[in-house]
């Protein structure tokens, strides 16, 4: 029943989502159709959400065609929305509002008792998605006997699992009725944990919807598909119930996937679950009702509230704070990259398909160049291939990214970015020859994930051009990027990187020239402290899963296998040196990387944690009994004690950040964290959990965050 309103303000009175009735008659004499359109009277920005009031009006909508069906006035009723929107489901603001069980309670009533009325409502009810139908939107149209879409719809889905509730309006006692438990598992809990909302196509595939036309006359031939219905010269074939016992295995089967992938670490996916195990079984009243409870249970937890201020940041990330006036951007018609390595080579391919500008990739021998280059052909034929890029894209991009090894090539660039080996000396040697190079007017931008950019343009002329504009690997789906202001970079320069960083799709935070930043600052140190523990004592067992309980995307080791054992360490290394003994020190990584240790196994199914190698205990040293002293002097940690550790840790680096002003304030960091590193919507990000767990009051003296922003006021329910 959840949406995606994207606004970031103090709660507001709701905007109301009007339900307008006209007759249509349907082709060849088939009657008429009382077609309501879902219509909040504002412009594509604001997309129609399901309030109090606007459900109300909805019920009183459908009541009104009801009497008229039992009069014989109306053959059929439909329902569709203001173009690009069907609706995106409950307004979160107002979710939020909420502050007592009763009140949750009624919320999924009145979007029960609304809905009720399509199923009851005595003559065909059609459904023509006609835009983005996310949420509640989605659930309008599975409350319909029959469902159409149009080509262009932005996306179908029910994302309430990942934003800490359940389908509370039908969605979970529908949907597994309809296509059945398997698909139903990756409709409400699969696809929502990924984010990944379905595409009209997919849609139509999976039986979420029974057909799709083209956006150009979609309500014309929804309306005669419809009248083919009304006329019983369309009929649409509704799947058998999946036997009880496969029913029971794919419940089981995903509850055991829900353990050793959450563990536990969030309710609203468990109670999801445990509405699909009953919706076989139940009445449509039974079932109902359990959501409403489920609802009404979940919109009274910490964890919910935080999923939407996770969901309100990660929107209203699209205006970044503190960034200048976009008017000081300069222009960019031509982009060079130096380097062409990895990532250098993700660079120039996103760049060049998003801004659509040529690009020239440099590296110091023809045969690194061509490895670059290669890298970007294989890629756009394997996007080709799945269909995923059109070929005249594909063909126009590997035609705009050249190759050199001279850096002359470099002279017509507006905007430089430099990819190279994290080494200071390096990076200073490549921006001293580019200044001899390029334009008074180009910018200077490096990737580096942890050095300092103000020593890096400390010898220039210009330093005021460089700016640091970090990505993160893989480039093309990790969604954040650290524009970073050094001591002497320019508004034009920042403004620049924040307009590139727009056109990229990217969502941008800017941050101080500190080390680490803010992703690599904070989870170096969550790696540091699970290896420190292990050096001292515990096992590798042990610490790699003490993290469990928040819900990490994946284990530590698993995360270090991601990073690179070797780039872990000369982070590490790096922040020790310039933060001091905050970041602990790991012979037995060094070991590790020295020798080209394999640090985790395979996973043991698809979609499922790595675990760690338990072969590696041997480099850091044998594990001990925990409580016992250890290696360093101290009491060796259990799971708990760890997690204790690497939190403790974290509020007191974070609790450095925000003096230091790192970030504009505490929701930045959670912004980072979020979408650089995978931390859960359910915890908010970093500072929303540290505060309800107490960790901010205990280290700190005071809570990140207000109290209500990010949880329920007063503490749990």
């Amino acid at each position: 029943m959840t949406d995606t309103t994207t606004e970031t303000r103090e709660p507001r009175a709701e905007r109301v989502t009007h339900s307008l009735v006209r007759d249509v008659e349907l082709p060849g004499g088939r009657g008429t159709l009382a077609l309501v359109t879902l219509d909040n009277g504002l412009d594509h920005t604001k997309p129609n959400t399901l309030g109090p009031q606007g459900l109300a009006e909805l019920t009183a909508a459908l009541r009104s065609q009801q009497e008229r069906a039992a009069g014989g006035e109306i053959a059929a009723v439909g329902i569709t929305g203001k173009p690009y929107f069907l609706a995106a489901g409950a307004d979160l603001l107002g979710v939020s509002a909420v502050t007592s069980h009763d009140q949750a309670l009624e919320l999924g009533r009145s979007g029960h008792g609304a809905f009720e009325l399509l199923h009851t409502m005595g003559v065909p009810t059609f459904a023509f998605v006609n835009g983005l139908a996310l949420g509640g939107g989605l659930e309008v149209a599975l409350n319909c006997q029959y469902r159409t879409v149009a080509s262009d719809a932005a996306a179908l889905g029910l994302p309430e699992t990942g934003l800490g509730l359940v389908p509370g309006w039908g969605g979970a006692y529908l949907v597994p009725r309809l296509i059945g438990i398997e698909k139903a598992v990756d409709v409400i809990l699969t696809r929502p944990m990924a984010n990944k909302p379905f595409k009209p196509a997919e849609a139509l595939e999976m039986g979420l919807v029974d057909a799709q036309f083209e956006a150009a006359d979609f309500l014309e031939r929804s309306l005669a598909w419809a009248a083919g219905v009304v006329a019983g010269e369309v009929t649409v074939e509704r799947r058998e119930l999946d036997p009880q016992p496969v029913w029971d295995a794919v419940v089981q089967g995903t509850r055991e996937r829900l353990d050793a992938v959450i563990n536990g670490s969030r309710p609203a996916p468990y109670r999801a679950l445990d509405l699909l195990a009953g919706a076989r079984d139940a009445s449509r009243e039974e079932a109902f009702v359990a959501e409403d409870e489920a609802l009404a249970d979940l919109v009274m937890t910490d964890e919910m509230r935080s999923s939407v201020y996770a969901f309100q940041l990660t929107s209203s990330g699209k205006k970044p704070k503190g960034a200048p006036d976009k008017s000081l951007a300069k222009p960019v018609t031509r982009v060079g990259i130096v380097g062409a390595g990895l990532m250098a080579a993700q660079i120039a391919l996103l760049v060049s398909q998003r801004l659509g500008v040529p690009v020239v990739m440099r590296d110091l021998d023809t045969e690194r160049v061509e490895k670059g280059l290669g890298y970007v052909r294989s890629t756009v034929e394997k996007l080709v291939g799945r269909g995923r890029m059109k070929p005249e894209v594909g063909d126009r991009i590997v035609a705009s990214i050249s190759g050199t090894t001279e850096i002359s090539e470099f002279a017509s660039c507006d905007v430089v970015v430099e990819a190279v080996t994290e080494v200071m000396g390096l990076k200073k040697k490549v921006f001293a020859e580019l200044e001899e190079i390029v334009g008074e007017d180009t910018i200077l931008a490096t990737n580096t994930s942890a050095l300092s950019i103000t020593e890096m343009a400390s010898d220039l002329r210009h330093p005021e051009r460089v700016v640091g504009i970090h990505f993160f690997n893989p480039v093309a789906q990790m969604p954040l990027v650290e524009v970073v202001n050094a001591e002497h970079t320019s508004d034009e320069a920042l403004a620049t990187a924040f307009a590139i960083t727009k056109k990229l799709r990217k969502t941008a935070v800017l941050v101080a020239d500190r080390p680490g930043f803010v992703v690599n600052r904070l989870l170096v140190l969550v790696m540091g402290k699970v290896v420190e523990a292990v050096e001292n004592g515990t096992s590798v067992e042990v610490a790699d899963t003490a993290l469990s309980p928040l819900g990490f995307p994946m284990p530590t080791f698993e995360l270090f296998d991601l990073v690179g054992p070797a780039v872990g360490l000369h982070v590490l290394t790096s922040l020790r040196e310039d933060l001091g003994d905050r970041f602990p020190q790991s012979p037995g990584l060094e070991k590790i990387v020295a020798d080209g240790t394999r640090v985790v196994q395979d996973a043991p199914g698809r979609g499922l944690p790595k675990p760690v190698d338990p072969a590696i205990q041997s480099v850091f040293g044998e594990a001990l009994p925990a409580g016992s002293e250890g290696r360093a002097g101290t009491p060796v940690l259990d799971a708990d004690g760890v997690l204790d550790s690497v939190l403790t840790a974290l509020t007191v680096e974070i609790g450095h950040m925000l003096e230091e002003n790192v970030v504009a304030d505490p929701s930045q960091i959670d912004l980072c964290m979020i979408l650089g590193a995978g931390w859960g919507f359910h915890t908010g990000g970093i500072t929303p959990y540290l505060d309800r767990t107490g960790y901010s009051e205990k280290v700190l003296g005071r809570r990140l965050l207000p109290d209500g922003v990010a949880n329920v006021p007063g503490g749990s329910a």
